[in-house]
Order: structure tokens, then C-alpha cells, then sequence
């Protein structure tokens, strides 16, 4: 009898996040470099491969307490479109966004969030709360939470640990 070698449970859904997650994870590297908690943000155009734009938490490094990972990509993504509206648009993002992250993601029309960890004290896409896909909004997109969830949750843990 030959050994059988387990296997590794397949998610098509989050596996195809994976390289643009890694992505977000460098972007919030570089969050920690300018002593900002490590989140870290990805706009990918329709195509779901192009990046529009990135971002990580800027708000130690501006004085700016809406420099978060997410808002600045989402500006970036904007300008690089000259169009507010990002139409299947996929918004990748180490953490589970906060409440002015969700707003503004559904403001802007976003298609997608895609996280890795849970933030269960102040998620707004599922956890604590779900304003991303609150249905009384004129918007709602779909939430992928998850991918690489024990890599984007590890960064953070280092960061706080550290402190």
C-alpha cells in the first residue's frame, strides 16, 4: 500500500487573492518602517490584475487620522482613473477595514474587499460590523475575508508584540 500524502484543501476563491495579498503585505512592511501599525492596501483595476494604486497606514507619519491603508489607495486609485467611481474595482487590504474604511470603500463604488485577518474590535466587513454589505446602502459589495489571514495577522501581532 502506497502512503497517501494529505491534501491541501483548495479555495479558488481565495487562492486567486493570494499575489495581490502579498502585495498588500509589502505595503504594510512599509507601514511599520514609518512606525505606523502594518496594513496594507491594494486597488486592482476590473481586470482583477492590473494595480491602480497602493497604500499603508500613514497616519503616524502625516498626523492625517484618516491616512489608513485603505483610504489613501482608494484617493490614489481615483486619481490615477480621474474618475471617483472604481466600477469592478477589487480592493485588497491586509485588515478587515474600519468603519470610515467601509464607508468610503462603499462610496466609491468598489466591486470587491478582499482581507486577510479579522479585526474583531473595530471590523466594519463582518465581525463587529457589516457596513460594507448593509443592506438599507445604495451599494454593496462582495466581501472575500481570509486570504493569507495567518500571514496578515502575524505581521500584526509582531508589531504589537514589539511595543
Amino acid at each position: 500500500m502506497v502512503p497517501q500524502v494529505p491534501q491541501v484543501p483548495v479555495d479558488p476563491v481565495r487562492d486567486r487573492w493570494q499575489a495581490a495579498m502579498r502585495l498588500a503585505l509589502d505595503e504594510a512592511r512599509r507601514a511599520v518602517r514609518g512606525g505606523d501599525v502594518p496594513v496594507g492596501a491594494v486597488v486592482l483595476s476590473p481586470d482583477g490584475t492590473t494595480v491602480l494604486a497602493t497604500g499603508h497606514n500613514e497616519r503616524e507619519a502625516t498626523g492625517d487620522p484618516t491616512a489608513h491603508a485603505e483610504i489613501l489607495a482608494i484617493r490614489r486609485a481615483a486619481a490615477r482613473l480621474g474618475e471617483w467611481r472604481l466600477n469592478g474595482c477589487t480592493l485588497v487590504v491586509t485588515l478587515e477595514p474600519c468603519t470610515m474604511c467601509a464607508g468610503a470603500i462603499v462610496q466609491s463604488r468598489i466591486d470587491r474587499v478582499v482581507y486577510g485577518a479579522r479585526d474583531e474590535k473595530a471590523g466594519a466587513a463582518g465581525s463587529l460590523w457589516d457596513v460594507i454589505r448593509d443592506r438599507r446602502l445604495n451599494h454593496r459589495p462582495e466581501v472575500v475575508e481570509g486570504v493569507l489571514a495567518a500571514d496578515c495577522a502575524r505581521l500584526l501581532t509582531d508589531f504589537f508584540r514589539d511595543r
